[in-house]
């Protein structure tokens, strides 16, 4: 029996301005600042003596390996994104980079939702990904104009209340 899975779907490689030099300023924190202070702290770990039972080497290794994974992931998704510059032709339909805001027509409950990339999401501000269901049935969509996103809930109507870029 094999363990072999099929490769998970590749996320869109489109990024706002704001979130792609987020992710240059990550970058760029993380090796010239944060790793160097890392590495410093390993060798003075690895200097008191007897590895095998130092909590502090152990930890140090630890916390630098997962630097360098972020940054080997940084620096290969970095130069493969495609900043979307400027407002699109149509600025009352919802496409990337729009912020909106959605009825849910069963419940009346009302959401403001922003469509980003997948590197910048962030759910406390409401910044959803351009690949999620929601992001996917909403775009093209105007102002009370309604439509059906699968959800994890199931499926659920909403209509556009709103729609405006910053």
């Amino acid at each position: 029996m094999s363990r072999w899975r099929p490769s998970p779907p590749r996320s869109t490689a489109i990024i706002t301005r704001v979130g792609f030099d987020a992710l240059k300023a990550e970058l760029d924190h993380l090796w010239r600042e944060l790793r160097p202070e890392v590495v410093k702290a390993l060798a003075a770990a690895a200097a008191e003596g007897d590895r095998s039972e130092n909590a502090e080497y152990t930890y140090r290794k630890k916390q630098l390996g997962e630097i360098d994974r972020r940054v080997r992931y940084l620096s290969k998704r970095i130069p493969s994104l495609k900043v979307a510059e400027g407002m699109p032709a149509d600025r009352d339909a919802i496409f990337f980079g729009a912020s909106f805001e959605i009825e849910n027509i069963d419940s009346g409950e009302t959401h403001t939702y922003r469509i980003v990339g997948p590197d910048e999401t962030d759910a406390k501000r409401g910044w959803i990904s351009v690949d999620s269901p929601l992001a996917r049935a909403a775009l093209k969509k105007r102002v009370d104009e309604e439509f059906e996103a699968e959800l994890p809930g199931g499926k659920t109507r909403f209509v556009v209340v709103a729609v405006s870029y910053r």
